[in-house]
């Protein structure tokens, strides 16, 4: 069974609510059909219940067993309009530009607001909006994890050895989000991959902090803000099994872990790779699919209070019934 299948069995076996707030893209409705049929989770989407159904008749998505909720219509929408309200004072929010952000058409922040009240368990959005909004309507509103303060991404990297990682597959963070993270911000995603790796394949993470140093066999300020993200990491987590700096080979070969990293708990048996920045994970994660036929199974967003998840804009119906899934693993810890 491969990974993403693994993942859709959790997600059945936890039955979360996921929020689908990009309705007027015709991905959205075939997916939500295709998650529901799926026994995924239990899909809402939001948009005026006539438009939406006549708009998945068109395509062929069977909106039987989704919930179709709008906005405008919403016995909630009081209540989310005082929350955002509160949350935003600071900013000087009133409550009309609040209730006209929450109606905005693209639904990201009542989506937001229905995970952070707990009247849905996750939200996936991206086929249509900006990673920008996406992540801005979840800051704003659902916020970050108790201790944590740098939101991230993490990359499900399937490869064809089975000897790597968990049976082939290895998450790799962050090659997305951050482009320069320092320490403090490198230590957080290191232990929110750990989490992420701990809920998505069930085994416990073994996490490798990249670098072109291994163990000081290189001397420089980028080495030296690895060497501190450990040992913050540590701090924050100090039940995880993280080490580094450490080069790649390092991290995941046996032999070479043996010559360069020996008394590592980590090195040459890796299974979460946190790189140093966003130029070595963006770079990394394309060489890995392109020169060594591994594919990127899946994106997650992790140091949320509450799942929210963004999609690229070139999204298949599949990669959002799979994000789905994930988020719905996400949301049952």
């Amino acid at each position: 069974m491969d990974v993403i299948s693994q993942i859709k069995q959790k997600a059945r076996g936890c039955m979360q609510t996921i929020v689908l707030p990009e309705s007027y893209d015709d991905r959205m409705l075939l997916a939500a059909d295709q998650a529901t049929r799926e026994g995924l989770a239990r899909i809402v989407l939001l948009g005026d219940p006539e438009s939406v159904a006549s708009r998945a008749a068109s395509v062929g998505a069977d909106l039987n067993g989704v919930e179709l909720v709008a906005p405008a219509a919403s016995s909630c929408l009081r209540d989310y309009v005082e929350q955002l309200v509160e949350l935003r004072r600071h900013k000087g929010l009133t409550e009309d530009a609040a209730c006209k952000q929450l109606l905005a058409l693209d639904n990201l922040f009542f989506a937001a607001m229905m995970v952070r009240k707990g009247d849905a368990d996750g939200a996936v959005a991206g086929a249509f909006n900006s990673t920008g909004d996406v992540l801005r309507a979840a800051l704003q509103v659902v916020g970050t994890a108790e201790g944590i303060r740098t939101v991230s991404s993490v990359m499900l990297m399937v490869t064809t050895n089975p000897d790597l990682g968990v049976n082939g597959t290895l998450l790799f963070a962050d090659c997305v989000v951050n482009p320069r993270p320092d320490a403090r911000a490198l230590a957080e995603i290191a232990v929110t991959t750990a989490r992420s790796c701990r809920s998505l394949l069930g085994v416990e993470a073994r996490v490798a902090m990249l670098s072109f140093s291994t163990q000081g066999s290189a001397d420089h300020e980028e080495v030296d803000k690895v060497r501190q993200a450990v040992e913050i990491a540590r701090s924050l987590a100090p039940d995880e099994l993280i080490d580094g700096e450490m080069q790649l080979d390092a991290a995941i070969a046996p032999s070479v872990a043996g010559k360069k990293a020996p008394d590592s708990l980590v090195a040459g048996h890796a299974n979460t790779l946190v790189f140093p920045d966003l130029n070595a994970g963006n770079i990394g994660y394309k060489l890995t699919e392109r020169i060594a036929g591994a594919r990127a199974a899946g994106l997650m967003v992790q140091g949320l209070a509450r799942p929210v998840n963004d999609m690229s804009r070139g999204c298949t119906v599949e990669d959002i019934v799979s994000t789905v899934a994930m988020t719905a693993v996400q949301a049952c810890g």
